[in-house]
């Protein structure tokens, strides 16, 4: 169950434009959620939260739903060694959360079709969540403030993985629950199944 925490407002005079406004609309579900949107409003407000440069950036993902059968689809991701959602960076003048989301699930899944999901939750962020980034050859370690979003396909045989090393899984709410390593995930698939179960048809 919900339980909404108590958060201060965005400071006044914080800009309208995404990320910033899905940010405003945005109610943490626990206590720790509430520490990582502030932290996140605090990222927004410095006018420059995608850039890679930064300890801490903003990214942007989706989990991919197929509403008829309550299917989600899930990418292995070889970098974290774990099937999680499709997503990544805002590329260059990218500024629109959502639009990132869109763009990302085409490029990682071939499928032309994603749309948000509920109906009626165009903009609206999904699950907000900090999580570590280990380091490699090319970066340090650091952090990702992730935004999710539902998308949904009405064509789920139409996708096809972006590469060989990245396979794509239709699978179950609970296989997905049992598949993926990542509490934070299962995080994000509990929420998508409590909206699930109320928009079969």
């Amino acid at each position: 169950m919900r339980e909404d925490v108590e958060l201060s407002d965005p400071p006044s005079g914080a800009p309208a434009d995404p990320p910033a406004g899905a940010l405003a609309r945005y109610r943490p579900s626990t206590a720790l959620e509430a520490a990582d949107l502030e932290r996140t409003r605090a990222l927004a407000a410095t006018g420059d939260p995608w850039g890679r440069s930064t300890a801490l950036h903003v990214t942007v993902s989706a989990l991919i739903l197929h509403p008829p059968t309550g299917r989600v689809l899930l990418r292995w991701h070889a970098r974290q060694g774990a099937w999680l959602q499709v997503g990544g960076h805002a590329d260059p003048g990218e500024s629109d959360p959502l639009a990132v989301a869109l763009r990302e699930g085409a490029e990682e899944t071939g499928l032309a079709d994603l749309r948000p999901w509920p109906p009626g939750s165009a903009a609206e962020i999904a699950h907000l969540v900090i999580v570590p980034v280990t380091p490699s050859p090319r970066e340090p370690a650091h952090e990702h403030a992730d935004l999710r979003f539902l998308l949904a396909t009405g064509t789920p045989d139409a996708a096809r993985p972006e590469n060989p090393e990245a396979p794509l899984r239709w699978l179950s709410v609970q296989e997905a629950m049992e598949l993926t390593g990542e509490p934070n995930v299962r995080e994000t698939l509990a929420r998508a199944a409590r909206l699930l179960g109320g928009h079969r048809p």
